[in-house]
């Protein structure tokens, strides 16, 4: 029986596209178990009366999480949430800073700078480059 981790996977809902088969990809991966602790488009975390109201949600649903996901698309340096979510990750939690995997989508030319330089560790558009990853810098889950 392989571990379960439990995953934060940051993404926009202007790309939702990209977030289904990312999540479509690891629901099929061998041997390999997670929790999906992202932000679903219709989740009432969306109805926060504040920024501060939504950044606590969002550090929340990290705070168990073993690793951070992150699609590296080049929108993702535009997204204000995205960013906001990779400084929560790196500000740290009781069990110390979340481990971020970049994932440079499928055929992309570019992609953002500040998702790559504040990720510890950068993968291709891959199942089993992002599993290994996930298993390589992600906390061990108990």
């Amino acid at each position: 029986m392989s571990k379960k981790y439990n995953l934060f996977i940051s993404h926009s809902w202007a790309y939702g596209d990209a977030y289904e088969k990312l999540v479509k990809m690891l629901d099929e991966a061998a041997y390999f178990s997670y929790k999906n602790h992202s932000v679903p488009k219709d989740d009432p975390i969306h109805n926060a009366n504040s920024a501060a109201q939504l950044r606590e949600a969002i550090r929340n649903q990290m705070n168990g999480c073993h690793a951070i996901i992150v699609l590296a698309g080049v929108y993702s340096t535009y997204s204000k949430w995205i960013n906001e979510e990779i400084v929560l990750a790196n500000e740290g939690f009781a069990s110390g800073k979340k481990p971020i995997i970049a994932i440079q989508p499928w055929g992309a030319e570019k992609t953002s700078t500040f998702v790559k330089e504040n990720a510890d560790i950068v993968v291709g558009w891959n199942t089993k480059s992002i599993v290994d990853a996930i298993r390589e810098v992600g906390l061990t889950p108990a």
